[in-house]
């Protein structure tokens, strides 16, 4: 009867043995998967992002792709000068508003915008388009714009790596929008309609 007792606990502790050897193993694997997926992770160049505020009853918002300047000649560089740009990466970059806006003498009611700008060395064409779920400028047409206005851009010497966006309440019934990318920014301001 001892004889067949300690063959019992024999057989019952190997058995531990291997499931608490096959557990580590289980672990170690799946640790090991977890390091891989992060190292093959790729970052991020041009990561999503927005700008909002709040200026008087509307609320702005704007949606966009951040590229990097990556040590790269952006305008009359990697962006030819006086051609249609999405204003962002990937997608078209697009501004929302809840209320009119009076820019430029010009009213942009409210909803939903493709924000497109077409640069040149003095003076820069900003347009808001209709269409404003598209991939890039692909589906750009001009007989999809809502307004169009000039700007002048001032320049830095200092490089602004990303690209961005702000929304600037100046008071309650103005605000401010700006880009700014590499050594380049262009700004106009707004009044809400009451």
């Amino acid at each position: 009867m001892k004889i067949i007792f300690i063959i019992l606990f024999a057989g019952i502790l190997l058995k531990s043995c291997k499931n608490v050897n096959s557990n580590k193993e289980e672990h170690n694997h799946q640790e090991t998967m977890e390091v891989d997926a992060e190292k093959n992770k790729k970052k991020v160049l041009s990561p999503h992002t927005s700008a909002m505020a709040m200026v008087g009853d509307a609320h702005i918002h704007i949606d966009y792709s951040s590229p990097g300047v990556r040590g790269r000649i952006i305008f009359g560089g990697l962006l030819a000068y006086d051609q249609v740009w999405q204003s962002g990466a990937h997608m078209t970059t697009w501004i929302e508003t809840n209320k009119n806006l009076q820019i430029k003498g010009k009213t942009l009611p409210a909803g939903k915008y493709g924000f497109f700008t077409i640069p040149s060395k003095d003076e820069w064409t900003v347009i808001f388009n209709s269409n404003w779920e598209q991939h890039g400028k692909d589906e750009y047409d001009e007989k999809d714009d809502v307004i169009r206005f000039k700007v002048k851009p001032n320049f830095s010497e200092e490089i602004k790596e990303h690209l961005e966006y702000k929304v600037s309440k100046v008071d309650n019934a103005e605000g401010k929008i700006s880009l700014s990318w590499e050594k380049v920014s262009i700004d106009f301001n707004f009044k809400v309609e009451q």
